[in-house]
């Protein structure tokens, strides 16, 4: 067996772990992120010019896992969890592609950390045989893709928190729709209350010592990991097609997606230049403009999965960068307002007759300022999530109803409800001590 990969915390106050720990505990005992000790380096002739995502994704990972329980497991995990298309295509300008990531089952580019995190969790012995209750705040589409992906699986509780009043209406109703194991938190408050909440919980010794926790927000790095492969796979098959690297316009919050972005550059892949879009919370652009990094309250726009003011993941973009000059050279930034949004998305619909979400937007939005590209180079632009998420936004703008995938409108067909609760660390603390509480939201 290969030596085990360690994986320490972006604070360095805490023990390594192993891979398997480290998904298992989601934080750092210390507050910090998980990261491998050093990123491993990948030959792009090493992976198989036919294959698919699972098999891009079984490679990519591959020293990831090294020396590990679960690295055995690795190749049926992906295939398991990876079993949805992520396709490259065209858009009608020569020089720009889109990648789309929203056709799995909750039409958002979450399904595919969430169902990776799920199918290792499987696979994870629980040692004392107490349930785990896995904690996720999301900011819109998070906490559906978590809910499904763990939805019925035994000795696993999932809570899931968002921002009451802060996600779309179909957004919240996918959140609400589970039962079971899956509960919904409406919390009072802003996304970035809801992570600081998770974030405590999972500090809380005395909390754990009662009820194991764990996270599955985009600090797990059972989520991240597995979202370099789409960037992975689609960069090696326009590289083997067309010899040049494929740049990206990512739309990011957390900071999680992106990171994966930048991950898979590190490892000598072929990934080009990665452009970050940003709704009007401006703490990336601003850093990356120069400024100190000064996180603050996240605004509420109509991009709301990316309403974050403190993206958790800038520990792990400064852990890969230490440098912040280095990081601003290779790194760029921007962000988009709402009317923006608006505009960009009608500009596509009546231009090129496609329909984007608002998120996606601020991403073709980015496209639409750059020139034409001279270098036989290309955009990737990043699809996050399929639109129908988004019809009190999209519907009256355009005028029309949005067309809902199978997948989201069985989801929204189901019962959906979430219990209320306040924005205060202790709040989350006193519901996860209430067993029965919890028990009878899921009657």
């Amino acid at each position: 067996m290969s030596a085990a990969v360690r994986y320490l915390s972006t604070r360095g106050g805490a023990p390594a772990a192993g891979l398997s720990q480290a998904i298992a505990a989601g934080l750092a005992p210390d507050g910090g992120l998980y990261v491998p000790e050093q990123l491993p380096q990948h030959d792009p002739a090493a992976f198989a010019p036919a294959g698919s995502l699972a098999d891009t994704a079984a490679t990519l990972l591959a020293p990831f896992f090294a020396g590990d329980p679960l690295a055995a497991e690795l190749p049926a995990i992906c295939a398991e969890a990876l079993d949805f298309p992520v396709p490259l295509r065209p858009l009608t300008r020569p020089d720009a592609q889109v990648l789309e990531l929203f056709h799995g089952p909750t039409a958002a580019f979450k399904d595919v950390g969430a169902r990776f995190l799920a199918a290792c969790m499987r696979r994870l012995p629980r040692a004392d045989g107490r349930p785990l209750t896995i904690l996720v705040a999301t900011s819109g589409d998070t906490g559906a893709a978590v809910g499904a992906a763990f939805h019925h699986q035994p000795g696993v509780e999932v809570v899931i928190l968002y921002p009451d009043g802060r996600v779309s209406p179909r957004q919240a109703h996918q959140l609400g729709s589970f039962g079971d194991n899956v509960q919904a938190l409406a919390v009072a408050g802003r996304f970035d209350d809801c992570q600081r909440m998770v974030k405590a919980a999972l500090n809380d010794a005395a909390l754990q010592a009662g009820r194991p926790l764990s996270s599955a927000n985009s600090i797990s790095l059972g989520r991240l990991l597995p979202q370099m492969s789409y960037y992975a796979h689609a960069a090696l098959g326009w590289w083997r097609e067309h010899g040049t690297p494929l740049d990206f316009i990512v739309p990011t919050g957390n900071l999680g997606n992106a990171l994966a972005a930048v991950w898979v550059r590190a490892m000598g892949l072929p990934v080009g230049r990665v452009m970050l879009a940003c709704n009007a919370n401006a703490t990336l652009p601003e850093f990356f403009a120069g400024q100190d990094y000064a996180p603050r309250e996240a605004l509420a726009t109509i991009a709301n999965a990316m309403d974050v003011g403190a993206p958790s993941n800038f520990e792990r973009l400064r852990w890969t960068y230490p440098d912040a000059t280095e990081l601003r050279r290779v790194l760029s930034a921007r962000s988009v307002d709402d009317a923006t949004i608006r505009a960009t998305v009608l500009r596509h619909a009546a231009d090129e007759g496609e329909l984007f979400c608002p998120h996606t937007a601020t991403a073709l939005h980015l496209l639409d300022q750059l020139p034409p590209r001279t270098d036989g180079g290309a955009w990737a632009v990043v699809a996050t999530a399929h639109p129908a998420k988004f019809e009190t936004v999209l519907e009256p703008l355009l005028g029309r109803p949005v067309p809902v995938p199978p997948s989201l409108a069985a989801m929204l067909a189901r019962p959906a409800r979430a219990a209320p609760l306040a924005a205060e660390d202790e709040a989350l603390r006193t519901w996860l001590r209430a067993p029965a509480e919890r028990l009878s939201l899921s009657a």
